[in-house]
């Protein structure tokens, strides 16, 4: 015993170690806002150095050598003050994400995601508990915060009442809401915020270039399985039973709590909701049938870039959540007036304020990337030293998934991150024949899998505060000690799936291909 605890209190300290590096060199970054501003400046500067320069590579888009383009010239400066204001409104990930969180956000202040998870949780057995927990935290992805703020302390609350450890129901709730991040059996706003980054980056190489808002989702559908999976196994065979052995609950958190009890006008309201959303998706897959039906493109195609069902999958995103939303909340009396309705939607925008502000630096230095050149000459470039290292194509998206991992330590948003890696990666490796599509879902891998040891994750002080309720010695080094088994075991695990997912040649998702340019 007395070597197990010697071992134990080891590995807290090379944690700990380990962690006030993350954390140091991470405070010293500046805000991912900030990042796109001085990216700017960097590429201006770098397109006056090297537009003297003659390159050999040749550019795919005109066939001619490529050559940089010097963006702090006097007529260069005029057209980017001239038409700064259409850039960033211009900007395809802004309107994307806004109108979808405009629905999310009427459901989300409804109440009808809280009446939806408390219900879930609560009708299910111990022993799918662990599970149920994980599922519902990938499903919480759906809402905007509302997996950190209430399906992680429920986890904690319904196992406690349970009679099992309580910060096992707390980490597997993380672990399914934020460390399967990218595995949802839903579509949700991620999916056209990281496809709004893709595509502007793949048409760094090919303007023509389109990328579907859901090109991953048969990918992250399949992979909500695999991480409600892995999260059970990894709860209930690894993180309980060294918690029940080394860290006991508090004396004072000995009773369990109640769960908050669902009014019965909450119940009505939920499926009265429920039952329109399932009634809006039977109808519109009823409209999807004929052979000339609206949604179709001319040649009677679902899955083409040109049917309008494609073009609407926002605005049906929107749709999914708004109606349901809007009818819980008159059911259930959260809303009494159509302003109530308008106030829910007024403050989703008001969560999205921060995400504006970083869209607009965003918007500039991807439009100055692309301006320059120098994204297709660091595609180029990068794509020849890949096929001179003729290395396998799975062993680049190795490194892809590994390397967004290793980032996501320091930089936490998915999107500023993707923002950031995205005009770098996707068109590099569409010069190595692997698409957008599967750089995308790679990079998706490795930014959830390490979601869960990062400090500097905004929610992972609340999670801290989570367990305190329980365990009041809980800090940062415990959190991550105890959620370091399922970070790894999911990046091992869903890279592996995710290469036999490619070998076997499963859709990633819609009018998606794993190779470049599609067949």
């Amino acid at each position: 015993m007395e070597n197990q605890a010697a071992a134990d209190a080891r590995q807290s300290s090379l944690i700990n170690r380990i962690l006030s590096g993350i954390e140091t060199v991470g405070n010293k970054l500046p805000d991912p806002a900030m990042l796109f501003l001085i990216s700017l400046i960097i590429v201006w500067v770098l397109s006056a150095l090297l537009q003297p320069v003659t390159f050999s590579e040749i550019d795919p888009r005109t066939g001619d050598p490529i050559a940089v383009n010097n963006l702090l010239t006097g007529s260069a400066m005029t057209a980017f003050l001239a038409n700064l204001v259409t850039i960033f409104t211009s900007f395809a990930p802004l309107g994307i994400v806004l109108v979808a969180m405009l629905g999310v956000g009427v459901a989300d202040e409804a109440g009808y995601f809280n009446t939806s998870i408390k219900l879930l949780l609560s009708k299910t057995s111990n022993f799918f508990l662990t599970p149920v927990v994980v599922f519902v935290g990938l499903l919480s992805h759906s809402a905007i915060d509302a997996g950190y703020v209430l399906v992680i302390p429920l986890g904690g609350i319904i196992f406690h009442a349970a009679g099992r450890h309580p910060l096992a129901g707390i980490a597997a709730a993380f672990a399914g809401v934020s460390g399967g991040f990218s595995a949802n059996p839903l579509p949700s706003a991620l999916d056209p915020l990281l496809q709004g980054f893709t595509q502007p980056a793949a048409q760094l190489i090919d303007p023509d270039v389109l990328v579907n808002p859901l090109c991953n989702y048969f990918f992250t559908a399949i992979s909500s399985v695999l991480i409600v999976g892995l999260g059970w196994y990894v709860t209930d065979r690894l993180v309980e039973p060294r918690l029940n052995r080394n860290t006991p609950v508090d004396e004072g958190a000995d009773a369990a709590p109640e769960m908050d009890i669902i009014d019965p006008r909450e119940k009505k309201a939920f499926w009265w909701a429920t039952g329109v959303m399932v009634v809006g998706l039977l109808a519109l897959a009823l409209t999807l049938v004929p052979e000339d039906s609206p949604f179709r493109d001319p040649s009677g195609s679902l899955n083409s870039f040109q049917a309008p069902i494609m073009q609407s999958i926002v605005p049906l995103i929107f749709l999914l959540f708004w109606i349901p939303g809007v009818v819980y909340g008159y059911v259930a009396g959260t809303f009494s007036t159509s302003k109530d309705m308008v106030d829910a939607m007024t403050k989703a925008m008001e969560g999205m304020a921060y995400y504006i502000v970083m869209a607009f630096f965003c918007a500039l230095f991807i439009h100055a990337f692309g301006q320059s050149n120098i994204g297709a000459l660091l595609a180029v470039k990068g794509a020849t030293l890949l096929k001179s290292l003729a290395l396998p194509g799975w062993t680049t998206i190795l490194g892809i998934i590994f390397l967004t991992a290793f980032v996501n330590l320091f930089v936490g948003s998915a999107s500023a991150k993707w923002a950031l890696l995205a005009p770098i990666f996707v068109p590099m490796l569409m010069q190595v024949g692997i698409s957008p599509e599967l750089t995308q879902a790679a990079y998706r891998v490795g930014d959830s899998s390490s979601n869960i040891i990062t400090p500097l994750m905004p929610y992972f002080p609340l999670v801290v505060v989570y367990c305190q309720k329980y365990v009041k010695s809980t800090g940062i080094g415990t959190l991550t000690s105890i959620m370091i088994p399922f970070s790894v075991t999911f990046i091992v695990s869903w890279t592996l799936f995710l290469i036999a997912y490619w070998m076997l040649g499963i859709p990633l998702g819609l009018s998606a291909s794993y190779v470049y340019p599609a067949p």
